[in-house]
């Protein structure tokens, strides 16, 4: 489980294909301290660590199965591929986002920015089958970045990034063009899941 409130960005060291997709990412965490069998989400993505070093830097390494390749942008990585990093919510950590399980949903396009005053406006375009969970003033996972939606029109919705979350996050370097992985509020997928069979 986890919030939303990306804490590094890591950087894509190696892209091995053997079996299931073997990622090793280079990370600011103190890796004695990520245990094996962890869980870190990486732009979005719930992945389990199963390999930690510090040769030249903190690296970890996680297995990516071909669902997750299919549902997400992991196909996208390559080595030097900078991505938003958080680790697993602990009891008693502050909820400073939303509630976020790391299981992608699908890919959203990012289709328009704008600056506004200070901030970053963006237009994404989700998925059809998705587009009914995104709601005004609802919140949605961006690449791991708990984000509040502006706008709704259609499959295509609205998010501001502040100059905090530009500066911490990958936001910084998005591009008009870029899919990035998009988690529904888990809220609403149950109540759309309690309308649907109160609706049989």
């Amino acid at each position: 489980m986890f919030t939303g409130i990306v804490t590094d960005i890591g950087e894509v060291m190696q892209l091995t294909q053997a079996g299931d997709l073997r990622v090793r990412i280079a990370t600011g965490y103190p890796v004695a301290d990520i245990d094996i069998g962890a869980s870190i989400a990486c732009d979005g993505c719930c992945l389990t660590v199963v390999a930690t070093g510090a040769e030249a830097r903190g690296w970890f390494d996680v297995d990516v199965s071909a669902e997750s390749v299919a549902r997400t942008n992991i196909g996208r990585w390559a080595v030097g591929s900078r991505i938003n990093l958080e680790r697993a919510l602990k009891v008693g950590d502050e909820l400073g986002g939303h509630i976020v399980s790391g299981h992608v949903d699908g890919v959203a396009e990012i289709i328009a920015m704008r600056d506004e005053g200070d901030s970053t406006r963006l237009g994404l375009r989700a998925p059809d089958a998705l587009a009914g969970f995104i709601a005004p003033k609802g919140s949605v996972a961006l690449n791991g970045t708990s984000l509040t939606v502006n706008e709704v029109a259609g499959a295509e919705f609205g998010v501001n990034i502040i100059p905090h979350t530009r500066q911490v996050t990958t936001w910084g370097t998005a591009r008009t063009g870029d899919l990035v992985n998009l988690e529904i509020d888990t809220l609403a997928r149950y109540v759309a899941r309690l309308q649907d069979w109160a609706g049989r």
